[in-house]
Order: structure tokens, then C-alpha cells, then sequence
């Protein structure tokens, strides 16, 4: 009987040491598979890198609502969420840094780059959360990291949230908030 005792918190302990393993291998698969998703759905969009060292820098939060509460406690409505991340300038290349995606607690639910990519002049990135995916909650945001190698027009960064209840619908939109710029 002490036998089984003891071999039961070994599996265990291995169990909880592949699960680990399991979900922190799923993160990295989650995050190179939104930045995949990102390259491939927006190629047109995008350009390569620019060699030169960025002079200009900076940071957008946006507030994002994937559930909203109807009623405190009682009934509430979820949203998908669709991210934009639009390069103002007429000249010169938006280089994105980070798209991070974090929760109501500040908990980063998912990183949705890899490794920095450039957005073409007036071209758009956009970055979905469907409806069922909750895990933002009804604090969600996202916090857009950019850079330039020159002067440049702040990016322009919005989130639309769509989803309803019965028979009734919502659509909002959130408009990002500079948090940092280094540079001009």
C-alpha cells in the first residue's frame, strides 16, 4: 500500500511537470501562430524592417471590452474585438514592435508579435479576438509598442468591439491613448 503512495506524487509530479510544459509550448505556439497570422493575412501591408536605428518611439494603450456586464452580476454580453493599427504617415514606415494583449488583473494574455514588423505608409494591421474568447474580460487592453527612423505621424490605433444579447446588438469602438514618445 506504501507502494502506491509513493508512486502516485511521482506521476503526479511528472503530470504537473508535462502539463507545464504543455501550456507554456502552447504560448509559444499562440504567439508565433498571431504573428504568423499577422505576416500572412497583412503581406500586402507590410515591408521589410528598416536598417536604420529608429530615432522616434513610442506606445499606444487601448482600452478593450471582450465581455461587458448588463446587469451587475447577472447577465453579460461578450464582444469580438478587432484591433486596428493604422500608419498615419504618407512617407515613411510604422515600425511595430509589440502587440500585447493583457487582461482585466493586467495578466498578458497573449503577445501577438514575435519580432518587429513595418507597416507601409497608410497601411492597416488588425488583430482579432472572437466572441468566445473571454480570457480579456471586461478590462481588457492592448499595448501597441512603434518606433520610426524619422519623423513621423503618431500611428492610429482602434478597437471595435461587436456582440449583442438576444436580439440586441452593440458595436462600440475604443480609440488608443499615447503612453510614451521618445523623439520627433
Amino acid at each position: 500500500m506504501s507502494h502506491r503512495r509513493a508512486r502516485k506524487p511521482a506521476i503526479c509530479h511528472i503530470l504537473t511537470a508535462v502539463l507545464a510544459l504543455g501550456l507554456a509550448g502552447t504560448a509559444v505556439m499562440s504567439a508565433a501562430r498571431a504573428a504568423d497570422a499577422i505576416t500572412t493575412t497583412f503581406a500586402a501591408s507590410l515591408t521589410a524592417v528598416p536598417a536604420d536605428a529608429a530615432t522616434v518611439t513610442g506606445a499606444v494603450y487601448v482600452p478593450v471590452y471582450s465581455s461587458v456586464a448588463m446587469t451587475p452580476g447577472k447577465i453579460q454580453a461578450d464582444f469580438s474585438v478587432t484591433l486596428s493599427v493604422h500608419n498615419a504617415s504618407e512617407q515613411r514606415p510604422l515600425i511595430l514592435r509589440r502587440i500585447n494583449y493583457y487582461d482585466t488583473a493586467g495578466k498578458l494574455v497573449q503577445a501577438h508579435l514575435t519580432e518587429p514588423v513595418a507597416l507601409k505608409p497608410f497601411a492597416t494591421i488588425e488583430v482579432f479576438v472572437p466572441t468566445k474568447d473571454t480570457r480579456g474580460g471586461t478590462g481588457a487592453n492592448f499595448v501597441i509598442d512603434w518606433a520610426a527612423t524619422g519623423e513621423i505621424a503618431e500611428p492610429v490605433v482602434e478597437a471595435l468591439m461587436v456582440g449583442g444579447i438576444g436580439a440586441g446588438h452593440y458595436a462600440f469602438i475604443s480609440q488608443g491613448r499615447p503612453i510614451r514618445q521618445i523623439g520627433r
